[in-house]
């Protein structure tokens, strides 16, 4: 008789491992990073140039050329996060007053649709907020048209790639909601334009692409004199509480494009007290993980990161999927003939699935029983046997009250959980878990030394800090004296 119980506590863990794109102009850049034991491990990374256009290419074409650049690269991995093109994205800017929470839906909606260029039906929203403190609000809504993501997404499926997100490589790169992030101005280097993001006030209060900042010739080469005058343009296109609230310029991009950017706008801005810097490599603390001591900035790593350090997309363009169902029903939803007819329709349905579900349990239970029936006779065997021999018969049920005085151990915020329990002989306990840190596992471990019946509490491996895993083992006596 195997005197071993298992108790396993599953639960479903998000992905590990995805891997970047980004798009910009014929450029297609992409990272795969894993996530092991609180840090981020580069598995590959690679740059190619595409001949076809995502938005004017047959999708099958073009999806056929991304899906051999990947498998030139090694990659194998279909889950992805994509940076749409900055280009893509339309900006409009509200200043927000004082509404009523069912009044600024409908103000904010109204103003979107004066200040984007088209249609807002036919753009997929998101938006930021910023406020200084005792100041208004000021909205920045951004839009990227449906149809051009439609046909990325056609482009993706034809590359055998599964989408997971949908967001702008530079929101990424200079997270609005980091509290260093308060009061800069971030320019990202692209391979046709320069991409250029304000953050103050908790959120973006300006996005934009600067067309025209890459000089023409056979050497690349930034237009400095045009970057400088924009990025003025922008900056006093602010409200003055914002504009005075920035005082840094980030440079992202490759070294000798983003150094010689930094000398240009070092001598028109810095006398006006702003700080220029390049930025070379990513903080510490950057996404809350382990990276790699030699990660490379790019829009692909942080789009990545971010979600593999359990960070949510501050601007999000995936489209929702819509079942078929709700397409049928959005279809056919007007008209008495329409409704009269899916009434009848989810009528007959519900009877035939209910005689369906019927003998779908029937045979269910038949082939629980016939699996079952052998074992039921040899327990009902047993019982016999129980019942003649009770006199001897132990009926403690340790096994349950080792469970119950280790679940009276634990905390019960959750901060100490369980992952493994298993039980040899019924006095040799071994538990494996996690903890949000040592001190929530000490204490849970003090409480169990005190427990009648428990005793040789030893605590094994530890693995981690914050989140920390670990391995413990006691011993149980039947009513014996706490030995701890």
């Amino acid at each position: 008789m195997n005197n071993v119980l298992k108790v396993q506590f599953a639960k479903r863990r998000p992905r590990s491992t995805l891997l970047g794109l980004t798009l910009d102009g014929s450029r297609l850049e992409g990272v795969v990073l894993r996530r092991t034991n609180g840090s981020v491990h580069v598995q590959q990374v690679f740059s190619a140039a595409l001949t076809l256009d995502p938005l004017t290419g047959a999708p099958e074409l073009v999806g056929r050329e991304i899906r051999n650049h990947l498998n030139t690269a090694g990659v194998r991995e279909r889950y992805c996060v994509v940076g749409l093109p900055l280009k893509w994205a339309l900006t409009a800017h509200i200043t927000m007053p004082e509404l009523a929470e069912a009044d600024a839906a409908s103000f904010v909606e109204l103003e979107a649709e004066k200040g984007f260029p088209c249609d807002v039906t036919t753009l997929l929203q998101a938006s930021s907020t910023c406020q200084l403190a005792g100041k208004e609000k000021y909205l920045t809504l951004i839009g990227v048209p449906h149809a051009q993501v439609s046909a990325l997404e056609r482009v993706l499926q034809a590359a055998q790639l599964k989408p997971v997100s949908l967001s702008l490589g530079l929101t990424a790169l200079q997270r609005a909601d980091r509290p260093a992030s308060d009061g800069v101005l971030a320019l990202a280097i692209g391979e046709t334009h320069v991409g250029l993001q304000i953050t103050c006030g908790g959120g973006v209060a300006a996005l934009r692409a600067l067309e025209g900042a890459m000089e023409e010739g056979g050497r690349r080469q930034l237009a400095t004199d045009l970057i400088a005058r924009e990025t003025r343009i922008t900056l006093g296109q602010l409200p003055a509480e914002f504009r005075e609230a920035v005082r840094r310029i980030r440079i992202f991009g490759p070294r000798d494009l983003a150094q010689d950017l930094a000398d240009g706008l070092r001598r028109r801005f810095e006398p006006q007290g702003f700080k220029v810097e390049v930025v070379l490599g990513y903080a510490a603390d950057e996404f809350g993980v382990q990276l790699p001591v030699d990660a490379a900035v790019s829009a692909a790593f942080s789009l990545v990161a971010n979600p593999l350090a359990g960070r949510g997309t501050l601007f999000e363009f995936l489209p929702p999927k819509i079942s078929a169902w709700q397409k049928f029903s959005t279809q056919y939803a007007s008209g008495k003939l329409r409704t009269a007819g899916l009434a009848a329709a989810v009528l007959l349905l519900l009877v035939f699935g209910a005689f369906l579900y019927q003998q779908i349990l029937l045979m269910r239970l038949r082939a629980e029983w016939k699996q079952m029936e052998t074992g039921v006779t040899e327990l009902n065997t047993t019982q016999q046997q129980i019942l003649q021999y009770r006199p001897w018969y132990d009926e403690t049920v340790r096994g349950l009250t080792i469970l119950q005085e280790l679940t009276t151990a634990f905390p019960e915020d959750g901060v100490v959980t369980v992952k493994t329990l298993e039980i040899r002989d019924l006095n040799t306990i071994t538990c494996t878990g996690t903890a949000r840190d040592n001190s929530s596992l000490q204490k849970t471990l003090d409480r169990l030394r005190k427990q009648a019946g428990v005793t040789g509490v030893s605590l094994g491996q530890i693995r981690g800090k914050s989140p920390m895993q670990f391995t413990f083992n006691f011993q149980w006596s039947e009513g014996g004296q706490n030995a701890n």
